[in-house]
């Protein structure tokens, strides 16, 4: 069996990504720092299985991560590990360089090291965002991200993930480390953190408090369903070519406005709880992904509908009202009120 090290591993796209690969023949070694938007309830239906092991720890702390590689011997690395969430970014620009880059840049040294001797059957895959890209014209919906866009981030945390990818991408170009990066959309499902729009207008939209859309609502983003982008980052792991950019979308171009909008009428709750809020600073207009690369080479392309996928979504947070109370309790429940 194969080991292979999941950094973030109990955060949104990290938890399902281990749901989705628990029946494979793997060695899963799941090691996150367990900070607010982490949760090991996200993987408790599987803390038991045999191929499984959670280990506590910072990313940036060289001796814990060598002493992870020493014991297991990863032979593939999946990085989920980032502070994530751009309004943190503007409060606390400090913290999202020390975790995206230099927690990235610590994962490449360790694994390199241990690596050196042979790096063929290995994988280092860093699972990026499309905000790296910057922002497009709303009005030209023919233009859309590719891996050849140049980075041109507008956030301390696209700036951070820009430069964890700078990093990576040296690795290779440098050392031909065997690296991945994976660019995806707007990720939507079950276990994500309620500071992200589909989860905090559910949350807030079930507790009939007021729903803050910044500006004029009509800023669009491509959303996936978190299901195909763990399959797309399998897919990349298996059949990728080392040294690589892919981009994963969902091909779903929607604005913030019609996304609350539709929460609210599947929940069957009135409109009136919309309130619009000053505008995020540096706020992107539009986001949209071309994964003709992934597809044409790799055969992948998303397999779920935003039709579908976004009604079972907003049931599975209905499902579990005391997930969503616990994780937004303390201090996040503080900052949740002051900034939205």
């Amino acid at each position: 069996m194969k080991t292979i090290l999941i950094t973030g591993g109990a955060g949104f796209i990290g938890a399902n990504f281990i749901h989705y690969i628990i029946e494979k023949d793997l060695n899963i070694i799941n090691f996150d720092k367990l900070t607010y938007a982490g949760n090991l309830e996200n993987l408790k239906n599987i803390e038991k299985r045999k191929n499984y092991t959670f280990i506590k720890g910072d990313i940036c702390n060289k001796e814990l991560v060598e002493h992870v590689f020493a014991t297991y011997k990863p032979e593939m690395v999946v990085n989920f590990a980032a502070e994530s969430h751009v309004d943190r970014s503007i409060h606390n620009p400090n913290i999202f360089i020390e975790t995206n880059v230099m927690g990235t840049a610590n994962l490449l040294n360790i694994a390199k090291k241990f690596w050196q001797n042979d790096f063929s059957n290995k994988r280092f895959l860093q699972v990026s965002t499309d905000e790296v890209y910057g922002t497009l014209p709303e009005n030209n919906t023919e233009i859309m991200f590719t891996e050849e866009t140049p980075l041109q981030p507008h956030s301390p945390y696209s700036a951070s993930k820009t430069g964890a990818d700078c990093v990576v991408q040296s690795y290779f170009d440098t050392f031909e480390f065997p690296t991945l990066i994976t660019r995806c959309s707007n990720n939507y499902g079950a276990y994500q953190f309620p500071e992200k729009l589909i989860p905090l207008i559910i949350h807030k939209a079930m507790n009939n408090e007021k729903l803050p859309v910044y500006g004029d609502g009509k800023n669009i983003r491509d959303w996936l369903y978190v299901e195909d982008h763990c399959d797309a980052i399998w897919t990349v792991l298996e059949k990728g070519n080392i040294g690589e950019v892919y981009n994963v979308g969902g091909n779903n171009e929607i604005q913030n406005i019609v996304i609350v909008k539709t929460i609210l009428n599947i929940l069957n709750k009135p409109e009136s709880l919309i309130t619009y809020v000053t505008d995020r600073l540096g706020h992107d207009r539009r986001y949209a992904i071309d994964a003709s690369k992934i597809k044409k080479e790799l055969g992948w392309s998303p397999k779920f509908t935003f039709e579908e996928k976004i009604r079972e979504t907003i049931q599975w947070y209905l499902n579990h009202q005391d997930w969503v109370n616990n994780v937004i309790s303390g201090d996040y429940q503080k900052w949740l009120k002051i900034n939205y």
